[in-house]
């Protein structure tokens, strides 16, 4: 039996019969699961489910023992043994009841007494039945757990078919008689008829029991509706014939029918035995069609019955012979399920399993059994892009409200829906295991699981439940770490499923909404405990982030603009840099692609003079890779060619004699002069090394010859120690130019710049009350002359005066005067204070 199902016995315990047996038959969850998707999970949420919202709770121990709500009252649970014989013995009544109650509506007009007595005992047995129906426990349709409550187990048959059951253990005989034999009252007889039912059911368990040949069981059955339907049929031929008249019986089948020298006109005083077998073979020749016309219909509601007899009959002929042809070519679902289930027994049985994987493997073989409308049964045939609408149809609204994928794009819903699998699950499964690998991500559609946590004494408790719309397995899979918890089944469920690396893959190209998932995940697990992971998921947060930088770079480097934009629009940074500390712009700079460079400084909080760990800019890279046509886009943009180290960048390329690249460092704005470690110019360089175009460029471009290096030695003093005459010359020719120039520049400073500052007449400590108004002079080249024009200027009298600062400080140079300084002016022989 699956799990969760009681014992026999009311201690809940299975005798070895019963256990044996239930390696074999299969409990049919027809009455749980209906056909249609929406009605096997149909939320319960009428007045008939509602009785006790306290055994609504879910927990564990509920869960291992597959019963909910029992109460303390009387509850007779559906595998109790006394129960089991008591559901034979009144299958022994249905099958008595369902042949008896043609014959009596059509051969008797009140029962003989003895046969009263036995329809009486048939009505008391069925009235049993219907009270205990009432203390019956059942399995909820929705939770696939058993329901002990009296009250919904009274509810629910009430609704179903206790009406019925009733109004067939009425005494319809007495009732007849005492209503003074109405004809109408017989038809009533046919509600007895509900108790086929029972039949049916028996023929149900039959065929999924795999100790019975399966086309033993299948022709038996197909042997039975057609014995039993013409059954039925002579029983009605047979009434047809005796509700006409008396002195018209001739006008009917049985009463004009003459075989041989036989005549049927007084049928009725014929033996029960003749009339029934002629009945009965009249309702075979009609139903075969193969009859020579002895037997025929005489009046018009014969005609009538026989015209909607046969009709039925090409039905049920064609039912025959298509059940018939199934068993032949082996192809209907029960058949394969009683393969399957042979040869999961058969390996269970090699391998002693232990019981509760047992009951699990079977459980979820007869739910697959009973669910098999799933996409795999069904769509596998259509094609892939029908089968995606039909999974937009169908899942897409549940992804939508799983807090996973919250703020994510439509497109990424759009991918993870078509990627997904439907599947149930019973309640008592383990779908993940604590500490397990993770490879499957899983949402819940219908039904209630819960995760588990082991304490660090080793017991269990429930971290949380995972109602409808959550997701389970995203810790493991996004952070490669193991399953922090176990996950188990509480209700049936119904769940979608996704593998790791479908949902990785998705990840890969929306890398926008692969961020937003790793927030969602970290905001929704907030309240669990998942410390011990902290570590395992900055790491891994970290090395995801490194490896979108470094896909960023890839795309960059390799001109794959598509790609690039992709990746931006998805999240990635562009200020993002490789080990190295490179940009993408730093890599489309250097291969020299303009429309990525174009793309990326126009992208909002680009750093476009970012330097990688070299002290590089994207505008270097472009410089020295030759890209003018880059270098001029990025300085049209602003960026500026910043170089930590400029001397030794020029030196470098004086050295190799690149006089491109010294070309397009100096016009870029890098300064010639700019020293090396050991103080040297570029032009050192080219002095020394005898670099005659070198030199003249750097000269052209601004180059002094009269900086020293450490040792003190100008550009020309190396050019004398190579010897290069001509480079002397050109030296010597700039010395005496730049001497020239630096003469007029000095001059013409001294011309025109000029300082001017404020003397005030009194000491800068005195009160503000004995201060008087300053004037301001331009500053003259000495000290003489400003005390001179300061004291012509305020009148002072004095015969020796001096300059101050405003903190008393003598000044005896006019060098020392700021420009715009203020100066007090004190008379150099009154005593100071």
């Amino acid at each position: 039996m699956t799990r969760g199902v009681v014992g026999d016995h009311d201690d809940g315990e299975k005798d070895d019969h019963e256990l044996e047996d239930s390696d074999f038959q299969v409990e049919s969850v027809r009455d749980r699961l209906h056909s249609s998707r929406a009605s096997r999970f149909e939320l319960i949420t009428n007045e008939f489910y509602r009785f006790d919202k306290a055994h609504r709770g879910f927990s564990r121990e509920r869960v291992i023992d597959g019963i909910r709500g029992f109460s303390q009252g009387f509850v007779i649970l559906p595998n109790n043994r006394f129960y089991r014989v008591w559901t034979k013995i009144i299958l022994l009544w249905a099958i008595y009841s369902s042949v008896f109650t043609p014959i009596e509506f059509g051969f008797f007009r009140g029962l003989p007494k003895n046969l009263h007595f036995l329809d009486i005992a048939g009505q008391v047995a069925f009235l049993i039945d219907i009270v205990l129906q009432f203390f019956v426990a059942f399995r909820d349709k929705h939770t696939y757990l058993m329901i002990g409550d009296r009250t919904p187990i009274a509810f629910r048959y009430l609704k179903s078919t206790f009406i019925i059951d009733f109004l067939s253990c009425l005494p319809w005989d007495v009732i007849y008689r005492k209503s003074g034999k109405k004809e109408v009252v017989r038809y009533l007889l046919w509600i007895r008829l509900i108790r086929v039912r029972k039949v049916t059911e028996f023929f149900q368990q039959m065929e999924k029991d795999i100790r019975i040949n399966y086309l033993f069981t299948r022709i038996v059955k197909l042997i039975t509706v057609e014995v039993y339907c013409t059954h039925t049929a002579a029983c009605i031929f047979y009434h047809l014939a005796t509700t006409v008249p008396a002195n018209k019986e001739g006008y009917t089948w049985i009463g004009s029918l003459k075989l041989g020298d036989y005549s049927y006109s007084n049928f009725r005083e014929i033996d029960f035995g003749k009339r029934y077998l002629t009945s009965l073979y009249f309702a075979i020749v009609t139903m075969a069609t193969v009859g020579y016309g002895d037997i025929h219909a005489v009046n018009i509601r014969e005609m009538i019955f026989i015209m909607i007899y046969v009709s039925f009959d090409m039905i049920l002929g064609a039912y025959l012979i298509g059940n018939m042809t199934a068993l032949i070519v082996k192809g209907s679902k029960t058949v394969r399920f009683r393969d399957k289930m042979t040869d999961l027994l058969k390996y269970m049985n090699r391998n002693k399993l232990g019981k509760d994987i047992r009951d699990q493997i079977k459980g979820h073989v007869r739910l697959e059994y009973e669910s098999s409308y799933t996409e795999l049964a069904v769509l596998q045939d259509l094609p892939a892009s029908i089968r995606a609408k039909i999974s937009q149809t169908l899942y897409k609204p549940y992804i939508e409200e799983v807090s996973l994928f919250r703020g994510c794009s439509p497109e990424l819903k759009s991918q993870i829906v078509i990627r997904l699998h439907e599947e149930f699950f019973l309640p008592g499964e383990v779908l993940l295991e604590q500490g397990s690998a993770v490879d499957q991500l899983y949402f819940v559609c219908q039904g209630m699981l819960e995760e588990v946590g082991r304490t660090e004494d080793g017991s269990e408790e429930t971290v949380s439940s995972l109602p409808p719309y959550s997701s389970f397995g995203e810790l493991s899979i996004l952070f490669n770490i193991p399953q922090p918890y176990t996950v188990q089944v509480l209700e049936l469920c119904r769940l979608l499923r996704i593998d790791k690396q479908s949902f990785m893959n998705v990840l890969d190209i929306y890398s926008s909404d692969a961020q937003i998932i790793l927030k969602n995940v970290l905001e929704g697990k907030e309240s669990m405990r998942i410390k011990q992971f902290e570590s395992d998921i900055t790491f891994h947060i970290g090395k995801q982030e490194a490896e979108l930088a470094s896909r960023v770079n890839i795309a960059a480097f390799q001109g794959d603009l598509y790609r690039l934009k992709e990746l931006i629009r998805g999240g990635a940074h562009p200020n993002k840099t490789d080990y190295d500390g490179r940009s993408p712009l730093h890599l489309a700079a250097s291969r020299g692609y303009e429309d990525i460079t174009l793309f990326l400084i126009e992208l909002d909080g680009v750093d476009i003079n970012i330097p990688d760990k070299f002290g590089n800019t994207p505008l270097f890279e472009a410089i020295k890779n030759g890209h003018d046509r880059v270098a001029s886009l990025l300085t049209k943009h602003g960026a500026s060619l910043d170089i930590d180290d400029g001397g030794n960048c020029l030196c470098l390329a004086v050295a190799k004699g690149d006089s491109d690249f010294l070309k397009r460092l100096l016009s870029n704005g890098v300064d010639p002069n700019s020293r090396d470690y050991d103080h040297r110019t570029p032009l050192h360089v080219a002095a020394a090394e005898g670099l005659y175009l070198m030199a003249k460029l750097l000269l052209e471009a601004g180059a002094s010859v009269f900086l020293k290096d450490r040792w003190g030695r100008t550009p020309l003093d190396e050019a004398r120690s190579s010897g290069n005459n001509k480079l002397i010359e050109l030296l010597e020719v700039a010395k005496s130019t730049q001497a020239q120039l630096l003469d007029c520049t000095q001059e013409f400073q001294e011309r025109t710049v000029k300082k001017r500052c404020t003397v005030f007449p009194f000491h800068p400590q005195d009160p503000k009350e004995s201060r008087r108004v300053g004037i301001a002079l331009w500053v003259p080249h000495s000290m003489d002359e400003l005390i001179k024009e300061a004291a012509k200027q305020l009148r002072l009298t004095g015969s020796s005066y001096i300059i101050v600062s405003e903190d008393v400080g003598k000044i005896l140079d006019v060098d020392m005067i700021s420009d715009g300084q203020k100066l007090y002016v004190l008379d150099d022989e009154a005593p100071q204070t």
